[in-house]
């Protein structure tokens, strides 16, 4: 639609549908990467994820503008088809964790042995076993091999008779609940809202202030994605310590940043260094608080212990939340450099970077307490 059409209405269907298929593409990306990455490992994960999200968004209107310079625009919507082609490729080559269980090394594959044949046997073993020692039922942990039992183990109610059915809220409705998930969507929603309110003010500023073409007002946005690159790394440091103590550090080293970048005011060299830095601390901030707030939602989904963990509905919030922020700001930068100022900007950011730290704080506080506590007992 968007290639081929000429009409707004067209086109404007075609925008729509273009954002339903980015919000499936992305919700069922993070679910898998949630559903194979272990609880140790979600943090590092989920800062690739960020990082590659930012360098997209850095090298999309960069490749795209030059695609479209020497090719034109058909060239453009060539290359979108390309990728596009790449990426169900490899979707159709991908092996769900669920399918690829049955075929790890354990299964004697390299000696020849069929898998499928090895499971079976190891299947009527343990029920020959619970036989012999006059279980009442399967015991479907004894039928799997130890170490893929310790990996992925089932929920105890299976191996247990039935003693009648809980009712259970949606998934939706128990996450909401939860001041912890609440916590998550709500630092997600602040960095998408921080990231893109520059987006429609900071070339514009570096146009009035600095006089630069549209080519370096876009390069200025290095400086803003370059310390995104931590992410991963920050991801690690959330698997290891936890994801909230790092988040607590972005909103505190974003305040002061949003709060400097009044001081640049005019054209010199010192003022573009000036502004560069600061660009750098706000994305460094940025790499701080999203892949722990992400892991943070992938948590509270382990914890509520369901036979099907709800990673599907955890991202399609989390989705939402970053969807909400790159709506609200746009709209909230331009708007307030357009009724105020630049300076007036910054301070806005801050004061809802400073508005953050207090429930994330209270969180880290609260559990910090529950831990002395059961310490003392």
């Amino acid at each position: 639609m968007l290639c081929v059409g000429s009409k707004l209405a067209v086109l404007a269907i075609g925008r729509v549908s273009q954002g339903f298929s980015a919000a499936v593409v992305g919700v069922v990306g993070l679910a898998l990467l949630a559903d194979t990455a272990g609880p140790e490992h979600i943090g590092q994960v989920m800062g690739y994820v960020a990082l590659a999200s930012n360098v997209a968004g850095l090298i999309a209107p960069l490749l795209g503008g030059v695609v479209y310079g020497k090719g034109g625009y058909y060239a453009v919507f060539a290359m979108c088809f390309g990728l596009v082609g790449i990426d169900i490729v490899f979707r159709l080559l991908m092996i769900e964790k669920k399918v690829a269980v049955f075929w790890l090394d354990h299964l004697e594959v390299g000696t020849g042995v069929n898998p499928s044949r090895t499971m079976a046997k190891k299947i009527k073993k343990g029920r020959e076993e619970d036989h012999v020692s006059g279980s009442a039922g399967f015991d479907k942990k004894a039928s799997l091999p130890h170490s893929i039992a310790a990996q992925f183990p089932l929920p105890e109610k299976l191996n247990s008779p039935a003693t009648g059915t809980k009712l259970q809220l949606p998934p939706t409705i128990t996450l909401l609940a939860s001041p912890r998930m609440l916590n998550a969507l709500w630092g997600i929603f602040a960095q998408s809202l921080f990231r893109t309110a520059f987006d429609s003010t900071l070339p514009i500023f570096c146009e009035t202030t600095f006089g630069w073409t549209s080519t370096g007002a876009g390069l200025i946005f290095l400086a803003f994605v370059f310390p995104t690159f931590v992410a991963p790394y920050v991801g690690a440091l959330a698997d290891k310590y936890g994801p909230r103590w790092l988040a607590t550090t972005g909103f505190v080293l974003a305040l002061p940043s949003f709060v400097l970048l009044r001081l640049v005011t005019y054209n010199s060299s010192g003022q573009v260094v000036l502004l560069c830095v600061l660009l750098a601390f706000i994305g460094l901030s940025l790499a701080l608080i999203l892949p722990p707030m992400t892991a943070e939602a992938t948590h509270v989904i382990r914890e509520e212990k369901r036979e099907k963990p709800a990673y599907a509905q955890a991202y399609g919030l989390v989705n939402c939340m970053w969807a909400a922020g790159t709506l609200v700001g746009p709209i909230w930068g331009g708007s307030v450099v357009a009724n105020a100022s630049w300076a007036t900007m910054g301070w806005s950011l801050a004061l809802v970077s400073g508005v953050s730290v207090v429930p994330t704080v209270s969180e880290n506080s609260l559990r910090l307490r529950r831990r002395i506590a059961d310490a003392m007992r």
